[in-house]
């Protein structure tokens, strides 16, 4: 479900910049399995935890590092990259040495940066990539030798729930529910999200009342139809494909939705935002949490698709990377919204890393009882 991510250059908005312990292994930046940092490398004074996730996905590699505060968590480093690892992975059933090459210097920078900043504890997930291909298990045996970086693949459920966890306080408290998508490199998840609940302290956990993951994302459809040049046909071909994969969730879900929002956490819903308000430079403060209508929706995807390939690589919100993949994952989002036609939508630019953070932070009891 790795949302198609940002052009790189600061994109990722963040400005600054589990498994269960196995004690004593180490690895080459002074964190040992579990996530816990060596004495030895850091000190015994260090003042505060700090915690690191890292999403590897089918498009990006990302990662937030983040320290708690009294009822949430402060960045103080973030890294985004494109990387594209599903590349070629429909038709091979393999991540390609390209690709493989492309992580591992992505996952040495990150590396770099949990030392840098001395995390304390941290989870680094793979998702849809390494659950589809045959080479996973090598793949991350070559990353643990390379980068010292042990990956943990997770299922579509486990992804669900962190995309949840990470956009629970952009929920409409006064909103009866959430339907949640998020648009990912190679799979899609859908999330129905009753009303939130509260704790003393620290972000809520969600209320997921049922959940899908579509085999299809932006990379898989993409190279599927060609996201260079787009027509009209092609287009709804792709949304006519991935409406029979949401046509499950919607006769399990479809109904009893007033009073609900739609909650996009992707790369497609924050490029779609980025345009409509005609940013020249991506600025995450004004894209997360921004409403958008249906009809401002419509308008945007209009114009997107009225736009020549060269025309969306210089746009400053989808960048030379990422314009062959922004009209598919339009074509994702009308599906759902033909599934699911509620007048607005909730944008988010944050998801898993959040999600990851959060249930961390709270195993550790940072804000106390919840």
């Amino acid at each position: 479900m790795d949302a198609e991510g940002p052009p790189q250059g600061g994109r990722d908005g963040y400005r600054n910049g589990r498994r269960r312990p196995r004690w004593g292994r180490r690895t080459p930046y002074g964190i040992r399995r579990d996530g816990f940092a060596e004495d030895e490398a850091h000190g015994a004074n260090e003042p505060q935890q700090t915690y690191a996730a890292l999403d590897l996905g089918t498009n990006n590699c990302r990662l937030l590092i983040a320290r708690p505060t009294a009822s949430g968590f402060r960045v103080v480093d973030a890294f985004s990259r494109i990387i594209r690892l599903g590349e070629g992975l429909a038709a091979s059933r393999r991540i390609s040495e390209a690709a493989i090459a492309r992580a591992v210097d992505a996952l040495l920078v990150c590396r770099d940066k949990m030392r840098a900043r001395r995390v304390s504890r941290a989870r680094l997930i793979a998702t849809e990539v390494c659950r589809a291909a045959e080479n996973a298990q090598a793949f991350c045996a070559r990353v643990a030798e390379q980068a010292g970086l042990e990956l943990e693949i997770v299922d579509s459920a486990t992804e669900a729930r962190l995309a949840a966890t990470g956009c629970t306080e952009l929920f409409d408290p006064a909103a009866s529910g959430v339907i949640l998508f998020d648009i990912g490199g190679g799979s899609s998840e859908l999330v129905r999200l009753g009303p939130r609940g509260f704790g003393r302290c620290g972000p809520p956990p969600p209320d997921i009342l049922g959940w899908a993951s579509l085999p299809v994302g932006v990379v898989t459809l993409a190279e599927r139809y060609g996201g260079t040049v787009v027509t009209r046909d092609i287009y709804d071909a792709m949304i006519d494909e991935v409406a029979l994969l949401v046509q499950k969730f919607k006769d399990a879900q479809g109904f009893g939705l007033d009073g609900f929002h739609m909650l996009g956490t992707s790369g497609t819903v924050t490029t779609i935002a980025g345009v409509y308000l005609k940013l020249r430079r991506y600025d995450r403060r004004r894209v997360d949490g921004c409403w958008l209508s249906d009809e401002q929706i419509s308008t945007v995807v209009a114009e997107l698709m009225a736009m020549s390939f060269d025309e969306r690589a210089k746009n400053p919100c989808i960048g030379a990377e990422r314009a062959d993949l922004v009209l598919a994952g339009c074509a994702i989002l009308d599906a759902i919204r033909r599934a699911f036609p509620c007048p607005r939508l909730r944008v988010a630019d944050r998801g898993l890393r959040e999600g990851m953070l959060v249930e961390m932070m709270r195993e550790d009891r940072v804000w106390g009882e919840t």
